[in-house]
């Protein structure tokens, strides 16, 4: 969801690095010459001995919003350097993603190492580099690193982002992954859900946990409101959200499984064309319509949003767990007993009780060594490193023995080190160490929780994240490696044409959940369903089923 895509994107932070260039010799990418047998030296990646030829290379780290701290070389660049021979100059973006990517390549000002989002246009862009030369083929060197073998790795990749860049190029490599969950251990997952406040729940005498069927959530809401609890001489509405809705339909899991259905033949329909999807919206319509879902929600800012919050006036929030915690923290502390707790889990339409959750989660970033590099070998040697696990430590945990121990295996923060970034609200203190930078975007495939995960996370919202994990989470998660038919339709001969058309649903369902009656939510809904036939609808769904027969394809997710 954009919500949890941004989170992302703010926490994937850089620095700017600053070191004197040093000249390597450069035969138009193909690596240095004298750089040839520069290699990892073991299947970790780390035999770096701090002797090797000394390299400065420039990596565009391809993320809006990224920041630095106030320290240009860190303690882990330091260690980085000592290890690989490389000095890293990070130089970050502050405009638009896919405009960047396409500049870069256009006027020739490359860095040596990119690495960006690995979806849209983006990586659109990464795509046209590569088919047009611009990309260094790696195809002959990476035997010799097996950390960034193995991210990349059929079986390690998404499908689609497989089909369509990663194993796109015949014998030709030219696309790193990163940051792809090792395991399902390893995910993230936001537990997206329904919270209500304990306090509440108890005030009416339901239990949080009872409530499983679409109508369990209606009729709680619905007490909910008959209660007539105020807070301050204001009322408190029974379901709410963040800013502009988000993410209040959340409810549509209960309905439909994904955006794409098996029509029962074996083919697939766009769920906005379904009866589950009419149901869905009526259900909606009715929260509304009877004061049960703050019609608010849908136009408000994240401020108005949080100081509802924060006066006590929502009972039941929709989102996921880290945003409710964060927002509600204040409130809770002055309100001993107020904290938020997880309802359910609800039902999943057309999944089995048992059933593992679902999560669609794909790694952040592809990463590409462009022709302008000055030693290729040196760069393999650094991004292998990064993805190897003591590099992965290093750049999330700090340097061993200075910011944190390994204790009986696991690795464990140092005390001065936990504290001093726990009173920083500004996070700088954090990335004058290195930690929280665009390295964390090198570090190959995901294994936080592997590796003893995030040492540096408040134990509290830890812990309480645990708790609602194991309500919502009985049987456990389960990645999806399936074929998504959203990213099938978007390469349809009719694409151009039906996009803007698709990208008209979510508004006219806002629209429709707020008619008069359900027969003008219908007429609202069908409205947009002959447009988009009328656009290409049809012959795209039919590519989809031509192009995904006799594939799995993902027909039960859950927004992660």
């Amino acid at each position: 969801m954009k919500k949890k895509r941004s989170t992302i994107a703010n926490t994937l932070l850089v620095a700017a690095m600053m070191g004197t260039a040093l000249m390597g010799c450069s035969d138009n990418g193909g690596g240095n010459a004298n750089g040839g047998n520069v290699q990892t030296g073991n299947k970790e990646g780390n035999s770096g001995t701090g002797t090797e030829k000394a390299v400065t290379l420039k990596i565009l780290h391809n993320w809006n919003g990224s920041g630095t701290g106030d320290v240009d070389v860190t303690p882990i660049a330091e260690a980085i350097k000592e290890k690989t021979g490389v000095t890293v100059q990070l130089e970050y973006t502050k405009g638009s993603e896919t405009e960047k990517v396409n500049t870069i390549f256009a006027t020739q000002d490359l860095p040596d190492i990119y690495t960006g989002p690995a979806w849209g246009g983006e990586l659109d862009g990464i795509v046209k580099a590569a088919k047009e030369d611009q990309l260094v083929d790696l195809s002959d060197k990476l035997a010799s690193y097996p950390n960034l073998s193995k991210a990349i790795a059929k079986e390690n990749v998404p499908p689609a982002l497989y089909e369509k860049a990663i194993g796109a190029f015949g014998d030709k490599q030219y696309l790193l992954y990163q940051n792809q969950p090792a395991s399902d251990k390893d995910a993230m997952d936001w537990l997206y859900g329904f919270y209500v406040r304990k306090d509440i729940a108890e005030k009416i005498g339901v239990d949080p946990q009872s409530v499983k069927t679409k109508d369990d959530l209606y009729q709680f809401l619905k007490k909910i409101k008959d209660a007539n609890l105020e807070e301050n001489g204001m009322p408190v509405m029974p379901l709410g959200g963040f800013s502009n809705g988000w993410a209040v339909g959340i409810g549509n899991t209960m309905f439909y499984g994904s955006d794409y259905q098996d029509k029962g033949d074996g083919t697939l329909e766009h769920t906005f064309f379904t009866k589950p999807y009419e149901e869905y919206t009526l259900f909606y319509r009715k929260l509304i319509a009877e004061g049960l879902l703050d019609p608010e929600t849908f136009t408000q800012t994240d401020p108005i949003a949080k100081e509802k919050i924060n006066q006590g006036r929502i009972a039941v929030l929709a989102a996921h767990f880290p945003a409710i915690y964060d927002a509600t923290k204040e409130y809770v502390k002055s309100h001993p007993g107020s904290d938020f707790v997880a309802v359910g889990p609800l039902e999943r339409a057309g999944a089995e009780p048992n059933r593992p959750v679902d999560l669609g989660i794909q790694g952040n970033n592809v990463t590409v060594i462009t022709k302008a590099c000055k030693d290729v070998d040196a760069a393999l040697k650094l991004l292998d490193y990064l993805a190897s696990d003591e590099g992965f430590k290093l750049v999330h945990y700090g340097v061993e023995g200075v910011h944190y121990d390994m204790v009986d295996g696991k690795p464990v923060a140092k005390k001065e080190f936990f504290d001093k970034f726990a009173a920083d609200t500004t996070g700088k203190e954090k990335k004058n160490v290195g930690i929280g930078i665009g390295f964390e975007s090198l570090t190959g495939q995901d294994r936080t929780n592997t590796l003893g995960g995030d040492i540096w996370a408040d134990q509290e919202r830890v812990a309480a994240m645990d708790q609602a994990r194991a309500i919502l989470r009985p049987n456990g998660i389960s990645v999806i490696s399936a074929y998504n038919a959203g990213d099938v339709i978007a390469k349809s001969p009719q694409w151009e044409t039906l996009k803007p058309s698709m990208d008209q649903i979510g508004d006219v369902w806002k629209e429709a959940v707020f008619a008069k009656s359900d027969e003008a939510a219908l007429k609202v809904i069908n409205a947009l369903r002959d447009q988009m036939n009328s656009t290409g609808y049809a012959e795209a769904i039919a590519y989809v089923n031509e192009n995904l027969k006799g594939k799995e394809v993902v027909k039960l997710q859950m927004a992660n």
